[in-house]
């Protein structure tokens, strides 16, 4: 996903050469990424917003609102769905997120979030925009994600206790015999 932010930053930059006509306007792409590897029910999920002014003007009265995230599929944790920034200058960028909990397990479809601003002297006239989509994620289950990647120390002690007779009981025949053995002095 981080491919996609500097693909989107990349392909910008060379179409920003292409729009001379436009300069005075100001262009705003912009990105969200989910930001964890692993998607799991119950657990934090962090999800960050980047948006790029590629034009020659600054943007007015910028706002962001996501959607995508139903109170009955997640839990608002910290940072906030709808952000507003009063101008982002030309050639910068600013960066949002968010970090939500996913009540239950399953595919999850999430959507782009959707950008406005106001171009330059025309504050009535307002730009609308999308971010890009991260697509669909699945989202695991607490008991199956534990299972797979939990250090299982109880297992492996239960297995130790368990494999203890079968090593140590051939271990203590060795020793008695051995020190049998050694305890006898040597003939001359």
């Amino acid at each position: 996903m981080k491919i996609i932010s500097v693909l989107l930053v990349l392909v910008a930059s060379c179409l920003s050469g292409y729009m001379a006509d436009d300069e005075g306007e100001p262009r705003l792409l912009a990105s969200k990424n989910i930001l964890n590897q692993y998607l799991v029910e119950n657990k934090d999920l962090t999800v960050e917003y980047k948006i790029f002014n590629i034009g020659g003007s600054a943007a007015q009265n910028v706002r962001l609102e996501d959607a995508g995230f139903p109170e009955a599929d997640f839990q608002l944790v910290a940072g906030n769905v709808q952000a507003t920034w009063e101008r982002i200058a030309p050639n910068t960028n600013v960066s949002h997120s968010v970090i939500v909990r996913p009540v239950s397990s399953g595919y999850y479809n999430f959507t782009a979030a959707e950008i406005s601003y106001s171009a330059g002297a025309d504050a009535k006239k307002r730009q609308v925009g999308y971010t890009s989509s991260p697509g669909e994620g699945g989202i695991v289950n607490f008991k199956e994600f534990n299972r797979r990647f939990s250090p299982h120390v109880v297992d492996w002690c239960v297995f130790a206790i368990m494999t203890l007779p079968s090593l140590g009981i051939p271990f203590l025949l060795w020793w008695s015999s051995k020190s049998k053995y050694d305890s006898k002095p040597k003939r001359s």
